[in-house]
């Protein structure tokens, strides 16, 4: 169908190369429409190439490349699409390419690190510091980026910022913490370098980046009249707060919305709770019940109102006026409702012991602590052990204890799960007793229910 198209590269859309100064590690979809969209839109863009390295496969390296990295942003929305390409990326990397890593990241012009991984992934970097003592290549992000920082180290290359870009909590001491751990066991020198040099950025960041479809590469060939094998989906609506220092310097992302805050905290509760509880709420909910993506759920009556239960009790513990909450709440509505983002359930469904450690045990604990039971950030552990005790093998970084759980049955089962999240809300008899019975109450409204116009 696309075979008589040219190819989407700087021939058939000619645009300047900027000298790479940033290192991106998690080369993927949601890398594509927020970071590099915001450095393509700052006003010294052409200052600020971007080299992303992918992580587990080398397939986004090996298509962008032969695109000289260029791809489209398709914003799609109810009112139609729209079309831009995007050149932020000069290099695409296979991550298993460790040497040209460090190479950039030793790089005195290179001033800035992203990172886009996984919330698992800043827990897996243990083993990193033997393998570096034995002159092996790291198996994690963190040990690579800490190999790397060790030549920036060697090579007097002198200071940067490292800014992770995911949905952790405080994700800039998170990462510190990691990188310091691996470079301590590896290096003290080392370490006590990094304290003095390495900035770590936390942020808060939003842009609903569901899967690419066949489709949609079809559509961008129709209407564009090129062929890109890596166009990228995504809302609208955008988001990035950034909280620390950058000592090198770094793009004006404030000319594409990004917003500079000295306490991120607030922002990232609101972020973690409202936009990111709700859909762990409709991913499990939402499955339950028959449903296949964000849109449908929300159409449920049943999942509309637990989203909005445990919102309720979410704001009361956002008090900042700054933060906006009613209306943004209203604008996620919005946003979810846009039936034609096909945001999947399932994918949002995966790493949920970590996810709802953040999502669920902070609403909970808050709301116990006040006097009131937690009863809708309690419904969100429910519908989870709920969803998990018939759909075995979700993919799950404690996915063998969750196994071990479904052997339980009754109130053992529950607490064993809870024990995953939040060991004291386990040692609580009531909690584990209120997930409990939340369970079995959905379990009874947990078919499909006819909605107009809507699939089920």
């Amino acid at each position: 169908m696309n075979a008589g198209l040219p190819r989407l590269n700087r021939e058939t859309r000619p645009a300047g190369k900027a000298p790479v100064r940033i290192v991106h590690l998690g080369l993927g979809a949601f890398h594509r429409s927020h970071q590099a969209w915001y450095t393509q839109h700052a006003a010294d863009a052409g200052e600020w190439g971007i080299a992303s390295f992918t992580g587990r496969r080398p397939d986004a390296a090996d298509v962008l490349a032969g695109q000289d990295g260029l791809f489209t942003v398709v914003e799609r929305s109810d009112a139609g699409d729209s079309f831009e390409v995007v050149g932020s990326i000069v290099e695409a990397v296979d991550g298993a390419n460790v040497g040209r890593l460090v190479e950039l990241v030793a790089a005195p012009q290179t001033a800035v690190v992203t990172l886009t991984i996984t919330e698992a992934a800043y827990g897996h970097g243990a083993g990193d510091a033997p393998l570096l003592l034995s002159g092996q290549e790291p198996a994690t992000p963190l040990g690579r980026l800490v190999l790397g920082l060790a030549a920036r180290k060697d090579a007097d290359a002198g200071p940067l910022a490292v800014v992770s870009c995911d949905n952790l909590s405080d994700n800039g001491n998170v990462t510190r913490d990691g990188v310091l751990g691996i470079a301590g066991e590896f290096d003290g020198g080392l370490a006590v370098w990094i304290e003095a040099n390495v900035s770590f950025v936390s942020t808060s960041v939003d842009r609903i980046t569901p899967r690419t479809t066949a489709d949609d590469v079809a559509l961008v060939s129709e209407k564009c009249g090129y062929r890109d094998d890596a166009p990228v989906v995504t809302e609208p609506f955008r988001n990035w707060v950034l909280s620390g220092d950058f000592p090198a310097g770094r793009p004006r992302w404030e000319d594409a919305g990004a917003v500079f805050v000295d306490d991120i905290e607030p922002y990232e509760n609101r972020k973690l709770w409202l936009l990111n509880g709700a859909h762990s709420i409709l991913a499990y909910a939402g499955q339950l019940r028959g449903h296949s993506t964000v849109a449908e759920a929300l159409a449920d009556p049943v999942c509309l109102r637990a989203v909005e239960d445990f919102w309720d009790e979410a704001s009361r513990h956002l008090a900042n006026d700054d933060l906006g909450i009613p209306e943004y709440r209203e604008a996620l509505l919005q946003r979810f409702g846009n039936s034609r983002i096909a945001h999947h359930l399932a994918q949002i469904a995966v790493d949920a012991s970590t996810k709802l450690r953040m999502r669920a045990v902070p609403v909970l604990r808050a709301e116990r602590a006040a006097g009131r039971t937690g009863e809708a950030a309690a419904r969100m552990i429910a519908v989870w052990a709920a969803y998990v005790e018939t759909n075995a093998g979700l993919q799950d970084p404690r996915a063998s204890e969750v196994e071990h759980a479904n052997q339980l049955s009754g109130l053992d089962r529950i607490a064993a799960l809870v024990s995953l999240l939040d060991a004291g809300l386990a040692g609580e008899p009531a909690v584990v007793e209120l997930v409990h019975r939340l369970g079995q109450a959905f379990a009874t409204q947990a078919q499909p229910v006819a909605i107009s116009g809507n699939p089920t």
